[in-house]
């Protein structure tokens, strides 16, 4: 009997324990604020398309012709814009490289007239390598880029006539992309194009026109790109971090 009454006391004695602690303020601060996660590391992994539009001139040229009675008229400026398509792929979140093509249509020369010689590019491409680094989140990309160059060249003689060939040679240059959007960046770009052949004396009646042709394009351009496959997922680039 004595037994059961104390083991009843023991009991009593927890209970009113218990609910005393209950009604006790808790010790427990508030609940930590908040953090968001980091925002996704981009990466430069994938193909592009994308359009451009910007301007350009040549610089003076040298080639063999006998042009007694005439000058060779000024270069000017003119409005190149085309097409681009590439690939590229992060090696590490700092070095990007790729390769783009781009096709481009052109006003840059001289205005033919009547007793001065002057030439024109009425199209150009290249097909070009690029390697860069990645900064900002990869969301900015400063590159260089260099590779081959043609395009389509025209020589005007005013009244004795003109002519034009498509010659091959090099170019380069550089710039620097922004991804504005996941899928969309945009980009300002210069490049030195150096293309022409040699060919054999033209003769328009009398006259040896021209032994050689050679452009010296230099353009600047704004372009915007579309990306394919942008991805946020960490992949093995972005591990590094």
């Amino acid at each position: 009997m004595k037994k059961r009454v104390f083991g009843l006391a023991v009991a009593a004695s927890l209970a009113v324990m218990s609910a005393s602690a209950a009604d006790l303020p808790s010790r427990n601060g508030p609940p930590p604020a908040y953090i968001p996660p980091p925002p996704p590391i981009l990466t430069w992994t994938g193909m592009y398309i994308g359009l451009n539009l910007g301007g350009g001139w040549l610089d003076q040229y040298s080639h063999a012709s006998w042009l007694a009675p005439f000058s060779t008229a000024p270069s000017t400026g003119g409005v190149v814009g085309g097409a681009q398509i590439g690939y590229n792929y992060q090696f590490t979140p700092l070095f990007v490289a790729g390769v783009e093509t781009d096709f481009q249509g052109s006003s840059v020369g001289s205005a033919n007239q009547p007793f001065s010689a002057s030439r024109s590019v009425g199209w150009f491409g290249t097909l070009r390598g690029r390697a860069g680094v990645s900064l900002m989140n990869s969301q900015l990309l400063l590159y260089g880029t260099g590779g081959f160059a043609y395009g389509d060249l025209s020589l005007n003689y005013g009244w004795l006539g003109s002519q034009t060939r498509t010659g091959t040679g090099w170019t380069a240059g550089g710039g620097l992309e922004y991804a504005f959007l996941p899928n969309w960046s945009a980009k300002v770009e210069y490049l030195y194009a150096n293309f022409g052949a040699n060919y054999g004396p033209t003769f328009v009646g009398p006259f040896v026109i021209e032994t050689q042709q050679r452009a010296h394009l230099n353009t600047v351009r704004a372009g915007v790109n579309y990306r394919f496959n942008w991805m946020f997922a960490p992949g093995p680039a972005a591990a590094a971090y």
